[in-house]
């Protein structure tokens, strides 16, 4: 149950796929040096590998428990938290004017996924502190921003995102949380909130609540929705800690997986109202909240790669060490390791090519978000834009997809043992369940990029990237190195596929219920596509490393056939969702309900 921090691909997807020095040097990076990127990671290793990953079964054993309207985290939990506030961990992506770092969020996002993989249930915390952070930072008064946001980005206080209701789940038109003009510039908000992570906790002096709520002229559904602070204690005007607000956790869901994060139902106003305060113009609430919904997407399809690591490492060290049977066509010992068996090795390389597909889309977006930000100019931040928004469902619904997925094979690689929640297989798969569903399900995933995406520029910018991958495929095909020109055959047949499914939905698009059952097809064969296009720019880097010399003790001679393994065992998939979105969308409603 050990993790180890997989610093050697981290670095080459940083460096190869994500290109960090391109973005170390925009505008206001000046201080993200190699060594300085070199040391943070080391560093950010060891915490995960050392301090966060020793925490995790303990974590999904005791969990985090509710008495009497007080939350208590798990043994450990606090000192843990100290650890990253004193280190400044919390703060590595923002503004040095609030207390952070400056650095890159590409670089943000590799230490994010060891701490997700390491202990997915604490990595939380942070997690939603950091899009909070982000959602003040860029929507907030500059009182607000004075208040809240110094001792946000330390973390020494916490942030959380309180979106859904009871009767709303996903549809946040129907949420009925109220806020009224307190007269003094403040507001009194009314409401209950659930699923809300972290959403109390003893780990920190405050908890500063995004909430969304409605003000008294507001117009029906979404266009009427307006965001406010709402902290779990008033903050005087020196900054001190103020008396309690009118904040409750009524209680803790009782879950399925990450047990150790308290996912908290909370009511607001149940004594006269929680004091709260406007975030920007009114009615903007769910504009302002998307960029910590966005952020949040991101970082839980991170948190698919992350488990699917963690669940790969511990598969792997398995097979290594248990012995059983004789594998196929084996000439050596009668009994081997199983990672000597076909199948094993099948389902081995299945993870491993897909993990490091997933690594190089998320880095590549969390790298196109610092363009997006950073570039002087404004042609670069457009282009890096638009690939971020695009590649941010993808990031988020396909790599949560393979997350589970992964997760589910480590448990099988451990057959019967797998089962056996000692070995702790079974926890990843019970923490990775979740990822698919909060933050928006994949099938939210999918409809965003269909119509978000997709249809609203009429697939120019879907065409645009197609026009990148098939340009990739071209050069692959052309290479004289054999696991080369494999992938670029097949990541050259898949972008076909994918930009035919695309075809289709726009030639459909008067006919939302046939766009809608196409809509996670596309995203599937799109993640696979992408999986596939930065597998090759990482194929291709490493063995222009070789050419030049680079010495090698197997590593980057792996990623080309990595690649390979990727597109003769995985890329084919895209024929399957091309047939499901071409040939079989209107199959989707074809039966009456009655007849389900």
């Amino acid at each position: 149950m050990t993790y180890t921090a997989p610093l050697r691909d981290i670095r080459f997807t940083l460096d190869e796929v994500a290109n960090i020095a391109a973005v170390a040097a925009l505008p206001g990076y000046e201080e993200a040096t190699e060594e300085l990127r070199d040391s943070i990671l080391e560093e950010a290793g060891k915490i995960a590998g050392g301090l966060l990953a020793p925490l995790n079964r303990v974590g999904d054993t005791t969990g985090s428990r509710w008495s009497d309207g007080v939350v208590t985290t798990p043994e450990g939990w606090r000192d843990a938290w100290n650890t990253l506030v004193e280190g400044g961990w919390n703060g590595l992506p923002f503004d040095t004017q609030w207390g952070g770092m400056g650095l890159p969020n590409v670089l943000n996002t590799a230490v994010q996924e060891m701490w997700h993989a390491a202990n997915m249930a604490f990595a939380l915390n942070p997690m939603l502190t950091q899009g909070a952070v982000n959602a003040l930072q860029q929507f907030a008064s500059d009182e607000i921003k004075q208040t809240y946001l110094p001792r946000m980005v330390s973390g020494e206080w916490t942030g959380t995102m309180n979106l859904t209701e009871p009767q709303a789940g996903s549809d946040l038109a129907a949420i009925r949380s109220k806020a009224e003009p307190a007269g003094d510039g403040s507001y009194k908000v009314f409401g209950q909130k659930i699923f809300i992570t972290y959403g109390d906790h003893d780990l920190t002096d405050n908890i500063v609540h995004l909430v969304l709520a409605r003000l008294p002229d507001a117009p029906a559904g979404v266009k009427g929705i307006s965001l406010f602070v709402v902290p779990k204690f008033l903050v005087n005007e020196d900054g001190s800690i103020g008396a309690r607000n009118d904040v409750a956790c009524v209680s803790l869901e009782h879950k399925l997986g990450i047990h150790a994060s308290p996912t908290a139902v909370l009511s607001f106003g149940d004594n006269g109202g929680a004091r709260g305060w406007l975030v920007g113009e009114p009615h903007n609430g769910l504009a302002y909240m998307f960029v910590m919904m966005n952020h949040a997407r991101q970082s839980v399809g991170l948190q698919g790669l992350s488990i699917a690591e963690r669940a790969y490492q511990q598969a792997l060290s398995y097979a290594r060490e248990r012995v059983q049977g004789t594998p196929a066509g084996w000439a050596g010992a009668a009994r081997t390791p199983i990672v000597n068996h076909p199948d094993v090795r099948r389902t081995l390389m299945g993870m491993k090519a897909r993990i490091e597909a997933m690594r190089g889309i998320l880095y590549t977006a969390a790298a196109a978000h610092d363009v997006r930000r950073h570039a002087a100019d404004g042609q670069a931040r457009s282009a890096a834009a638009t690939l971020e928004e695009l590649l941010t469902p993808i990031a988020k619904g396909w790599s949560t997809e393979m997350g589970q997925d992964i997760a589910s094979l480590g448990v099988q690689v451990h057959g019967g043992m797998g089962y056996i929640e000692e070995t702790g297989a079974a926890q990843h798969l019970r923490d990775a369940r979740i990822t698919t569903i909060y933050e928006g399900t994949t099938a939210i995933q999918g409809n965003d990029l269909v119509n978000r995406k997709l249809l609203r520029d009429k697939g120019a910018g879907f065409t645009a990237y197609l026009d990148d991958v098939a340009k990739n495929a071209e050069a692959m095909a052309g290479s004289s190195d054999a696991n080369l020109q494999a992938l670029g055959r097949e990541l050259g047949l898949a972008a076909r596929r994918v930009g035919e499914m695309a075809a289709w939905i726009l030639a459909h698009a008067a006919e939302p219920a046939l766009v809608a059952a196409a809509a996670v097809p596309l995203l599937n064969a799109f993640g696979l596509l992408a999986g596939g296009h930065y597998l090759g720019i990482g194929a291709q880097a490493a063995l222009r490393r070789l050419a030049e010399g680079a010495s090698d003790d197997g590593f980057l001679a792996a990623k080309p056939v990595t690649a390979r393994f990727f597109a003769e065992h995985l890329l084919g998939q895209v024929e399957g969702f091309r047939a499901s979105v071409v040939d079989g969308a209107a199959t989707v409603m074809a039966l009456d309900e009655s007849q389900l």
